[in-house]
């Protein structure tokens, strides 16, 4: 009876398993019909030639260009901001601290040498001007009175040390009333203004503000009635005539940089975006002697005549420095080479309406042609317009 009960759990326990093997078997996806690998979109090794009657090339615009050598130039771009020429920036401040009583140039004005900019009223001035105009009386007491001790001297009325006593009290006004003028001249008074005070002994308390040379006001930070120290930038006053351009220069690209600008008079273009149907052109004035500790970077300095002041301050722009020219180098139009994936190809054309895909191996590009090291050979004639056309007819999904 055990035993009967044992083979009738077997067979069940088998039943079970078979069941539930046909069910999965059941649930299972169906394998893809090979017709469906035939859709698919073909590589560039699958597919090498394309075929177009003379009506689809002309309406194409597919044009050819031989493979040939030509001296070839490649170029870099490095970053770069436009600055203001520092060697025609003024940063404008004051040497006495006062009260701006009057403003007269504004944010973009125009301003011709000695130009008046604002006025300043310092009762700090009016200070210096008043002592120095008693150190110069006292100067007067001195030298008269020195002159008299000679006379009297002479004439056996005082002796000796009186005299000597006369001339050091005149070298030591004399020497006060040189420092009062000194300091006049340090808060910024000229010759003719301190003649002017000697003779007229009038008190002026404004100090007037002037341009340097003729430029742009590009910055100004006062108000009428502001109370401005001599730390105070009032007015940046810049030439824009000429412009710097400051670019950086990565590390790996130094060498290139100073193989390609032996000659100090190379132009180097510069492109910005403001303007991006413009090449300006400019010389290198300086090359950086240490690299950024944290960019990796190294300063170059480009100057550019501006006449028309197409470039302002801050703006980015883009320096493409070309290299001296390589003779004999076989390229292909950069217009021509086409990319798939990893590889980069050309269209040659075999004969009229028949074009292979070439995988070429390319080097530099100049914007223009590009070096090619194999894959086509002087002569072939190579799609140079219509190339991307051909691409999309090439890499097509077949039926």
């Amino acid at each position: 009876m055990r035993l009967r009960n044992l083979v009738g759990a077997l067979y069940l326990s088998i039943f079970g398993i078979l069941l539930l093997l046909f069910s999965s078997s059941c649930d299972r996806a169906p394998a893809p019909a090979p017709a469906a690998e035939s859709q698919s979109k073909p590589s560039l090794n699958e597919a090498r030639l394309v075929r177009l009657p003379p009506e689809e090339v002309t309406r194409s615009g597919i044009t050819v260009e031989p493979v040939g050598r030509k001296p070839f130039r490649m170029y870099r771009t490095f970053p770069g901001v436009v600055r203001p020429n520092e060697n025609a920036l003024a940063n404008i401040t004051t040497l006495v601290r006062g009260r701006v009583a009057e403003v007269h140039a504004d944010l973009g004005q125009m301003v011709a040498p000695n130009q008046l900019l604002a006025v300043l009223h310092s009762s700090d001035l009016g200070l210096a001007q008043s002592a120095y105009l008693k150190a110069r009386a006292r100067r007067h007491v001195a030298e008269k009175a020195y002159e008299r001790a000679q006379y009297l001297f002479e004439e056996k009325v005082i002796g000796l040390a009186e005299a000597q006593r006369r001339e050091g009290e005149m070298i030591s006004v004399r020497a006060e009333a040189q420092e009062a003028r000194e300091g006049l001249r340090l808060l910024g008074m000229g010759n003719k203004e301190i003649a002017a005070l000697e003779r007229t002994q009038t008190i002026r308390s404004q100090i007037p503000i002037v341009a340097p040379f003729a430029g742009r006001v590009i910055a100004r930070d006062l108000t009428k009635g502001e109370l401005v120290e001599t730390t105070q930038k009032l007015f940046v006053v810049a030439d824009l005539s000429t412009v710097w351009v400051v670019g950086n220069v990565s590390e790996k690209d130094i060498s290139y940089l100073h193989r390609a600008t032996v000659d100090p008079n190379q132009q180097v273009a510069v492109h910005v975006s403001a303007y991006p149907d413009e090449v300006f052109q400019g010389t290198i004035s300086y090359v950086g002697d240490v690299l950024d500790v944290t960019t990796r970077t190294m300063q170059v300095r480009l100057i550019l005549e501006n006449p028309k002041g197409y470039l302002k301050p801050e703006m980015f722009a883009t320096i493409r420095v070309l290299s001296e020219p390589t003779s004999d180098i076989l390229v292909v139009p950069e217009a021509a080479v086409q990319h798939d994936r990893d590889r980069s190809f050309v269209f040659v054309q075999n004969e009229p309406g028949v074009f292979e895909a070439r995988t070429i191996k390319i080097g530099e590009k100049n914007g223009t042609f590009a070096e090619v090291f194999e894959g086509v050979k002087e002569g072939e004639a190579v799609v140079k317009e219509g190339a991307f056309t051909l691409k999309s007819e090439l890499l097509k999904p077949k039926d």
